[in-house]
């Protein structure tokens, strides 16, 4: 049977060989989804089954919609982690760059042995560096190395590795949706994975601040450049406002990017400290968003990509909208080519 991934599946071959005996960490980034927190049971899992100590270690919370992912699994937080000594091999995650996990963990595990991810922005931190940008998510590629490698993929392994592929292509929507997509998750439900669950757990468990939370950002929509781009806000303060919490803005920006006619869509979020995170969508890959958030130290996907800024926040809008329209200038002058 042909490998999906060939190459990844021989280096993680050798990776699993060079973490026989060791206590192993697999870190997943701060404001985890369902791509950090599938991937991170998944691994787990896996290396649980053969034999191997592991932890999950998160710099937040697994969010209220994906706790069903993690039955019976250790996930620590930061503290719980410095506070114990214990030498563990860690392996990041679905993390872009060392950081994205968080300052702290970057500096409690300064040397990753491995790192497993599909963003474009992704150079490489680790020993080991299994990097594939056109995959749509990291849970993607786990599926395929381990089904290459042929390991045992449990009922939780699959549903978790499901919930991340569901996720990260848009319930295989997005333009990264390929056949070898649809092959993993068809053989993530033979082993146990539950589509109907997934959806239901993900997607029809709304709270009603997250709806409030909602109403705020529609209301703030704003259309820029002929209706090319959407931009909608969140000011400082609306979370109490609406009884709703920073992991309900998810999936906010895509009612942005839903919009007819808009190519990109964007969400600002204003915080009481002062600092700034957006979020950024756009319909094709040519508009590659990542590069706009790079000029703000973000990064991502082409059609999907984030940013957080501690400092330099002043007239962050117009600094957004000048550096999507100047990526609207390229795109255009590329297809008059």
């Amino acid at each position: 049977m042909e490998k999906f991934y060939p190459e990844l599946s021989a280096q993680f071959a050798r990776l699993l060989a060079s973490l026989a005996g060791r206590k192993i960490a697999v870190i997943g980034h701060a404001r985890p989804d369902g791509d950090c927190i599938g991937s991170q049971v998944a691994l787990a899992r896996v290396l649980q089954a053969r034999g191997s100590d592991v932890i999950c270690v998160n710099a937040d919370v697994v969010p209220r919609r994906l706790q069903f992912l993690i039955p019976g699994m250790i996930f620590l937080r930061p503290d719980e982690v410095l506070r114990n000594t214990e030498d563990r091999a860690a392996i990041f995650v679905d993390c872009a760059d060392h950081a994205r996990g968080g300052e702290r963990l970057k500096a409690c595990y300064p040397e990753p042995v491995a790192m497993i991810d599909h963003h474009l922005s992704n150079v490489g931190y680790a020993a080991y560096n299994l990097i594939d940008s056109a995959s749509a998510a990291t849970c993607e590629i786990l599926a395929g190395i381990f089904f290459d490698n042929d390991l045992v993929v449990d009922a939780v392994a699959a549903q978790a590795l499901f919930a991340g592929i569901l996720t990260d292509t848009g319930q295989f929507r997005f333009s990264s949706t390929s056949r070898r997509c649809f092959v993993l998750a068809g053989e993530l439900v033979a082993r146990g994975a539950r589509p109907a669950e997934v959806g239901y757990e993900l997607y029809e468990r709304e709270s009603e601040g997250k709806l409030r939370l909602l109403q705020h950002y529609l209301a703030s929509l704003r259309l820029e450049q002929g209706g090319r781009i959407c931009i909608g806000s969140l000011a400082p303060g609306v979370f109490d406002a609406t009884g709703s919490s920073i992991e309900d803005t998810e999936g906010l920006v895509d009612y942005a990017r839903s919009i007819d006619g808009v190519e990109i869509g964007a969400l600002i979020e204003e915080r009481t400290d002062g600092t700034v995170k957006a979020s950024l969508r756009a319909k094709e890959p040519a508009l590659r968003v990542d590069l706009v958030a790079a000029q703000f130290n973000g990064g991502g996907h082409a059609c999907a990509a984030g940013l957080n800024l501690k400092t330099g926040t002043e007239n962050f809008y117009a600094r957004l909208l000048a550096a999507m329209t100047e990526r609207l200038r390229i795109v255009d002058a590329a297809r008059k080519t």
